[in-house]
């Protein structure tokens, strides 16, 4: 009898687990389904920067698009999903819930308010603010007042490995020029903040830079002082130049010589290289912290935004005896050992009306 009894007790358990196993089942694809299989009309959903996926969920929920919020958490946590992407989408009750998943995880949206903004290579901080204020609700005036806010360079010191105190030198004229890298970057709409579009570039400064962490490790160059030099490689000359301009910089730096480049000169008079042609001799004369034709070693910090090719230029620098260069009128550059080969270079192309200034 006892044995019969605890039969019946084992095949009742069982049954529970599997009547219980298959309202699982049950109840999950009931969660993955459509809300409304039939209905296929278009809604707008949007997933705004920074909101939690709790809120994402409830809003999901509250559109109809998911049966229960709960479920969706826990679904997204037990497949360590966790990139669901801020953008506007276009769902609909007809799409089960991987569906929907899949989409606003893999930032699939429709945004009718979405901007483009493209930062060219060798632009300094204050085309960057022309071109925020050109393209968003943003103004010039506020654009450069963030660039030198104090509390906010000390967020993004913390917050990024690449950047330290050498960003609060009293002699620069701007904290973060030098540190947006320049590229084409996409925001939800005009209301875009100030702060959003820098830690954007600030953001892919640091995924640029941590692909050559070990070699900045060894170098005896800090980060700032890497793209301070970077940004007068970038400037002085065409990226297929790149590599023996910042040869020639370092020789003349390891020989304590000036690196006298016109693009610091011009930079340190408040003006863009090439503006006028060549650095006259009241610029290279001025003196301020940028001019390295009076200021030994490097400026007192970078002087444009800088591309992944001037970066590398400077990490891993080309082995040359370099110690001058110059430009002639059809872009092209030569490089020379000696003074006296560059000046018989200079009267040469004088001489073939390709050095004119």
């Amino acid at each position: 009898m006892k044995l019969k009894k605890i039969w019946k007790i084992i095949f009742g358990l069982l049954l529970i687990c599997i009547i219980g196993g298959i309202l699982l089942i049950f109840l999950y694809n009931y969660e993955l389904s459509p809300v409304d299989s039939s209905d296929k009309v278009e809604i707008s959903f949007t997933i705004k920067p920074g909101v939690s996926t709790k809120n994402i969920a409830k809003n999901l929920m509250d559109a109809k698009l998911i049966h229960n919020d709960n479920f969706f958490v826990i679904y997204l946590k037990l497949h360590k999903i966790n990139n669901l992407q801020a953008s506007t989408y276009k769902l609909n009750r007809a799409m089960n819930m991987k569906n929907i998943i899949k989409i606003i995880s893999n930032g699939e949206g429709y945004n009718p308010n979405e901007i483009k903004i493209t930062f060219k290579d060798g632009k300094n901080i204050k085309n960057i603010a022309t071109i925020i204020s050109e393209n968003t609700n943003n103004s010039y005036e506020d654009v450069i007042s963030k660039a030198k806010d104090i509390s906010y360079l000390d967020k993004i010191i913390e917050k990024y490995w690449f950047v330290d105190n050498s960003i609060k030198n009293n002699n620069l004229y701007y904290p973060l020029e030098g540190l947006l890298f320049p590229n084409t970057y996409i925001f939800s709409s005009k209301d875009v903040s100030i702060e959003e579009i820098f830690d954007k570039m600030l953001a892919e400064m640091d995924n640029k830079l941590s692909l050559y962490k070990n070699d900045i490790e060894k170098s005896k160059y800090s980060v700032f002082e890497i793209l301070t030099l970077a940004s007068l490689v970038e400037k002085e000359g065409k990226t297929k130049d790149f590599s023996n301009i910042a040869s020639t910089f370092i020789n003349r730096l390891n020989k304590g010589m000036n690196l006298s480049s016109c693009a610091s000169a011009y930079y340190g008079v408040g003006m863009d290289f090439n503006e006028i042609g060549i650095a006259t001799s009241d610029m290279i004369n001025n003196k301020n912290n940028y001019n390295t034709y009076i200021v030994k070693g490097l400026p007192a910090g970078p002087i444009s935004s800088v591309s992944a090719d001037a970066i590398e230029s400077v990490i891993k620098p080309k082995s040359t005896d370099y110690l001058y260069f110059l430009s002639d009128n059809e872009g092209n550059t030569y490089f020379f050992k000696t003074y006296s080969e560059h000046q018989n270079k200079e009267k040469e192309l004088k001489k073939e009306g390709k050095w004119q200034r």
